[in-house]
């Protein structure tokens, strides 16, 4: 119980940490003249004085935190920060209950990109912000952040990084020191972005949505300052713009870091993973496009390929704009579509899903069991990029696997039983526990989660932050042992 209490301890700071993040919505708010100043600074006070009063508290029990107190306060941390991101929108919007605002900030943050609120066009521009920061600050992942501020602070990081670090190669560093490493990975996401709201201001978007986007883009969160998303916008250049970025935001950053040390791209030739998920995303845009055009959906090849290949990267990469309604489209495309959001991101990307990395992993797997059928006797190590996968990797992955379908499986019969009808329960599941947002029926792209009732929303945000979080470091501190010494 007392070992606990470090938990909180850190958590208090990393609540102090979080407060900061208000200030970008203020200087908005100071901006646009929105009416959001006074709630934004009292989010903020509210925020800042319960971090500090929960670190003095238990000031006493700092120290470094073990595996098993790493996993208790991701999970704590992944709860309590939508719960606290809740405060402007309670302020703000008129008759909002927790439950949606909940469920919005728990979006925003696990980077889903699902949303219950409709007249995002006349949302103070204040709102529209926090809920992107949510996605920019979410993608890279609240822990790495902290885990570069928290040593300075006499609290360590490493267990904190393995814990939430996406993929099942948690102990490769780029640095020595843990904390270089999440600063570094910062330092990358950061310059991106950058790069991403200059560009989209090019193509033509104010600066106001330029930076929205971007955070959205970067985090591959899908939320859209429109409630036609980017249809709103109908611009083939700046649908093109957004496909580059979210196509950069779905390959590990980890690559990207050493490319730009490297000075060169060899390091995503080099990249299995960057490899086989663009070319898995881009020969499916011309697929998808091919199959809709020749279904007559759009009347020419081109027509098809820009709304197919925009709206395909979107779900496959796991952001979860849309330029058009595919759920209108033959059922195989958006199907196809969710199957690739399920799977391409790659480890260590700000994408969801099963990751890339674990799906070459099985593909391998599948083969060496049939050389093993044919040749008992044959010794067969699996490799991936050149380097040898240990055979723990193997199981864990396969563990993993079974615990993913099952909690698709089991989330799924509970939205059935609630009463929802079974293409609309499945696709939410999958929406939600894969981070990519709009389903099918009536959490179509079309429409938002808005119609769900009160607990098909709780068990929706349940998805998502198990999906975010990987499924095995939520659902283990359940587990009996987890609390035995």
């Amino acid at each position: 119980m007392l070992r606990a209490l470090s938990v909180v301890h850190v958590l208090g700071l990393m609540l102090v940490v979080f407060s900061v993040t208000y200030l970008l919505p203020i200087i908005a708010s100071l901006i646009y003249h929105d009416g959001t100043l006074i709630d934004f600074a009292l989010a903020m006070a509210m925020t800042f004085a319960a971090g500090c009063l929960m670190w003095l508290l238990t000031y006493r029990y700092k120290g470094e935190l073990s595996i098993r107190h790493g996993y208790l306060l991701v999970v704590a941390m992944w709860t309590a920060m939508p719960a606290v991101a809740t405060l402007p929108l309670l302020l703000v919007i008129p008759g909002l209950s927790f439950t949606d605002a909940y469920f919005e900030t728990m979006s925003g943050i696990t980077t889903t990109g699902a949303t219950v609120l409709t007249g995002l066009d006349t949302l103070p521009p204040a709102i529209n912000l926090w809920r992107h920061e949510l996605n920019w600050v979410g993608g890279m992942g609240i822990i790495v952040l902290v885990v570069a501020i928290l040593p300075l602070l006499g609290v360590g990081g490493r267990q904190l990084f393995k814990a939430e670090t996406p993929g099942p190669m948690k102990d490769t560093a780029l640095t020595p020191r843990i904390t270089e490493t999440a600063r570094n990975l910062w330092l990358v996401y950061l310059g991106i972005t950058v790069a991403c709201i200059a560009s989209l201001k090019l193509a033509g978007m104010s600066w106001f949505d330029s930076v929205c986007h971007a955070f959205a883009a970067m985090g591959l969160g899908g939320f859209s300052t429109h409630d036609a998303s980017f249809a709103y916008f109908n611009s083939p250049l700046i649908e093109f713009v957004m496909m580059v970025f979210m196509l950069i935001a779905v390959v590990n950053f980890a690559t990207h870091f050493l490319a730009w040390r490297g000075k060169s791209l060899a390091a995503y030739r080099h990249d299995a993973e960057a490899v086989a998920s663009l070319g898995l995303i881009l020969s499916s845009c011309v697929g998808i496009a091919v199959f809709l055009w020749w279904n007559g959906v759009y009347p020419s090849f081109w027509t098809a390929l820009r709304h197919a290949s925009f709206n395909l990267v979107s779900i496959a990469t796991s952001s979860g704009f849309a330029s058009a309604d595919f759920g209108q489209w033959p059922i195989f495309a958006p199907l196809w579509m969710m199957f690739l959001g399920c799977t391409v991101a790659s480890s260590g990307s700000t994408g969801g899903g099963i990751k890339m990395v674990r799906t070459l992993i099985l593909f391998r797997q599948a083969g060496r069991e049939f050389l093993k059928l044919l040749h008992p006797s044959a010794i067969n190590p699996m490799k991936i990029g050149g380097h040898v996968v240990p055979n723990n990797i193997v199981f864990s992955v396969l563990g993993f696997i079974f615990l993913y379908f099952m909690t698709v499986v089991t989330l799924t019969f509970v939205l059935l039983i609630s009463g929802m009808d079974f293409i609309s329960a499945f696709t939410a599941v999958l929406a939600c526990v894969n981070n990519f947002g709009p389903g099918l029926g009536t959490v179509g792209p079309a429409s938002n989660y808005a119609g769900l009732t009160d607990f098909q929303i709780w068990i929706c945000t349940v998805g998502m932050l198990v999906g975010r979080l990987e499924i095995i470091t939520v659902l283990i501190i359940f587990t009996p042992r987890f609390w035995q010494r």
